[in-house]
């Protein structure tokens, strides 16, 4: 199959997938861009639920990227210390928060998002989504990175960006902005390490329950 056709089947079986997480909102309990950010950096090789139970104390204290350049890593760090790797994560929001001053001052563009600490492709793709931004990629997380293979979509690898890249070849512009997040979804709820196959939209368009199942 040439890689037309198969952007083209693509498309056709992930629309029910699409259909039905459209717009969900991220599980980060953010409530403007200046706390999606900060939670995102937080939820590097964390989990959202860890970071949505410290943020409300973070964001009371530090309501503000204002607010926050104006404080030293002393008195920010036992507000994330629960956090996984929170050293290395207070020393990069405090830069950017030096680096930005404003909240109306944060890019987003990927290229704005990337140049700061502590936001790769994955962390930059998930903010241009929520703040409804032209999709410049495709959400790659954790929960992507086991689905997309499983689905057959692409090959398996553990490389966040190979998948990004793999996925963007295969599938169209017009469905990057939600299908990220869709297959993360679909992980998060149905797909897990063990997955749900028998309650799984996807089924019948899947390599993993055709493998395994027929």
């Amino acid at each position: 199959m040439d890689l037309f056709a198969e952007t083209t089947e693509w498309e056709k079986k992930l629309k029910p997938l699409i259909k039905k997480y459209k717009g969900k909102k991220h599980p980060l309990d953010y409530h403007n861009t200046y706390q999606l950010l900060v939670m995102v950096v937080l939820s590097a090789q964390d989990s959202d639920a860890n970071i949505n139970k410290i943020a409300p104390a973070v964001f009371e204290k530090f309501p503000t990227l204002k607010s926050l350049s104006k404080t030293d890593i002393d008195t920010f760090i036992p507000y994330i210390s629960k956090v996984r790797n929170y050293p290395t994560k207070a020393k990069w929001l405090l830069e950017i928060a030096q680096t930005i001053k404003n909240d109306d001052n944060i890019s987003l563009t990927m290229n704005g998002l990337t140049n700061l600490k502590g936001i790769g492709r994955k962390s930059a793709n998930v903010i241009l989504r929520e703040t409804g931004q032209d999709a410049e990629g495709i959400i790659a997380d954790l929960h992507v990175i086991r689905v997309a293979p499983r689905l057959g979509i692409i090959k398996e690898s553990k490389d966040g960006n190979k998948v990004e890249k793999d996925l963007m070849k295969v599938l169209p512009k017009k469905m990057w902005s939600e299908i990220g997040m869709a297959i993360s979804f679909l992980g998060r709820e149905i797909c897990r390490p063990t997955p749900k196959c028998e309650i799984c939209l996807m089924a019948d368009d899947c390599e993993y329950y055709r493998t395994h199942f027929s």
